[in-house]
């Protein structure tokens, strides 16, 4: 089958009268059950960047900004999801692609607009899963030779290369199979602290914002019908099997590091929750490891559909083993990571690109675009009040991601005095 004939080739959807056209793809379509989907999902939410949570989320809000926020970002992303996931088949097509669903909707600019927005948030998360696989493995360094000899821009270094490594040997999202069965293994002790905000009224109103960019952060992907494309039919009905998994049992994890972090060290808590942590050795390098592991495994998830994009722009078929497409894959998501390497090495401020991510693309894609998206698809069948609700999402969104950019950008600025490129965090 060429790619003409893929691009056009119908599928008989439940047995009924409904075709559903499907574009071509190099990677696999519709293999997984909603339970593999399900911890992809929960995989995301829960990856190393939970490690973060405590300090960027929990310190900023305090206990009751940071609860009642966390258990509304949950409802309202959910919310935001579903929205999303009910437009996978929408106009007889199947739309894998992020920028797919929104060129269709909207036309070819918005096709280009959404892939730029969604590139730029899927390149700086896997930069920051660099980040955090280079934190983590400068902390397992320091606990057996603390000599400084082995600094944290050569642990991100090493990080990206052991992503690297995986990005050429999982050839596509369907293949992480066991993978994503490695989950991060924490565990505290209690020293003296206390729960105050810290800082000036006006400083507390930039963190407090840069807060809200990193409760969105931290329940979003940005790549949702990327992940709905290798779910089996029935679609719709099992992506939202796998988005009611991952809102409801998928965030305890993440809900007991954020609230145990926070609880065992207030207000001194660290952007990296392990660099806190006391206990003994084999735990705290145990931690590590796995915060290591689970950064390679989230960064080959984010990364997929740039290796999606690729793949198929290059027709790169066949056996993953093949020579042709192995050195394909060196070159390509080598070179991939190796510039996030860079860029993660050179800039290393966890907290900024967690804020920044959540203001300039998370906050579009996943909740001013799904919105719109939403309203234009089934504006014939939306009430006047549902079509109001839409519209109040959209502004209100707009304006917190315009606030929450100034926050963060405000935060690197900052950062940017008191560290230099290549810092030794």
């Amino acid at each position: 089958m060429n790619a003409t004939e893929a691009m056009n080739r119908k599928v008989n959807v439940r047995g009924d009268d409904v075709d559903i056209e499907i574009p071509d793809t190099a990677h696999q379509i519709s293999s997984d059950s909603w339970f593999q989907v399900a911890f992809v999902l929960t995989t995301g939410i829960n990856s190393a960047y939970v490690l973060g949570y405590s300090g960027t989320v929990m310190v900023p809000l305090g206990w009751v900004g940071g609860v009642v926020g966390l258990l509304l970002a949950t409802v309202i992303s959910l919310y935001a999801n579903t929205l999303v996931a009910k437009l996978h088949e929408f106009g007889g097509k199947r739309h894998i692609r992020y920028r797919d669903l929104a060129g269709f909707i909207y036309g070819r600019k918005a096709y280009h607009l959404t892939w730029g927005l969604q590139y730029v948030n899927l390149f700086m998360i896997n930069c920051g899963f660099i980040i955090l696989a280079g934190s983590a493995l400068k902390a397992v360094y320091v606990l057996f030779r603390d000599d400084h000899t082995i600094k944290l821009p050569h642990c991100i270094a090493i990080a990206g290369l052991i992503c690297a490594v995986f990005a050429i040997g999982i050839p596509h999202l369907s293949a992480l199979g066991v993978w994503l069965a490695v989950s991060t293994i924490l565990r505290v002790k209690a020293p003296a602290r206390d729960y105050e905000i810290q800082g000036s009224s006006f400083s507390k109103l930039f963190t407090i914002t840069g807060a809200a960019a990193n409760l969105v952060f931290a329940f979003n992907t940005g790549m949702l019908p990327e992940i709905q494309a290798t779910v089996r039919q029935p679609v719709v009905k099992n992506m939202m099997k796998a988005l009611y998994f991952q809102f409801t049992a998928g965030v305890l994890p993440m809900y007991a590091v954020t609230f145990i972090g926070y609880w065992a060290y207030g207000s001194s808590t660290s952007t990296y929750l392990l660099n806190s942590v006391n206990g003994p050795l084999w735990v705290k390098a145990l931690a590590n490891i796995s915060a290591i592991l689970q950064s390679v495994i989230s960064l080959h998830i984010f990364a997929s559909p740039t290796y999606e994009y690729m793949d198929t722009r290059f027709g790169i078929k066949g056996h993953p083993l093949a020579l042709k497409n192995l050195v394909f894959r060196i070159m390509a998501r080598g070179g991939y990571i190796a510039v996030s390497t860079l860029i993660s090495a050179l800039l290393p401020f966890l907290g900024d690109f967690m804020s920044l991510t959540g203001a300039v693309s998370t906050f579009p894609l996943t909740f001013i675009l799904a919105n719109h998206m939403y309203y234009k698809a089934k504006n014939n069948k939306l009430s006047p009040l549902q079509k109001l609700w839409h519209w109040l999402n959209v502004v209100f969104f707009s304006l917190m991601s315009v606030a929450a950019a100034i926050a963060a950008l405000r935060l690197i600025a900052l950062d940017s005095r008191n560290f230099h490129v290549f810092a030794d965090l």
